[in-house]
């Protein structure tokens, strides 16, 4: 199994709509990227002060499943229209399992 986790801090004045909107469309996702296997996403629950704002998990079988989903224009048209506008820094790593 591959793994890809990014982190989120959003940028000063987002709004709850606008990562409402963001996880609408992070929701949407699998049912049309065949090649996720799980995917997770939220906000930070809040109880470690200093953490990210927003984690995104995605599940897939190898590196070039990953490939297809960072490349797929569904998650690229995401990335670009809910996500960049919102985002003031991410973090981001892959592993096997």
């Amino acid at each position: 199994m591959f793994h890809h986790v990014a982190m989120f801090r959003f940028k000063e004045g987002t709004t709850v709509e606008q990562v409402d909107a963001a996880t609408a469309a992070l929701a949407a996702l699998p049912s049309q990227i065949d090649v996720l296997i799980g995917y997770r996403f939220g906000p930070d629950a809040g109880v470690t002060d200093g953490s990210w704002d927003y984690a995104v998990v995605a599940d897939v079988a190898d590196a070039a499943d990953f490939v297809t989903y960072r490349d797929h224009p569904t998650h690229r048209a995401v990335v670009t229209d809910f996500m960049s506008p919102i985002i003031a820094e991410g973090a981001r790593v892959q592993f096997e399992t």
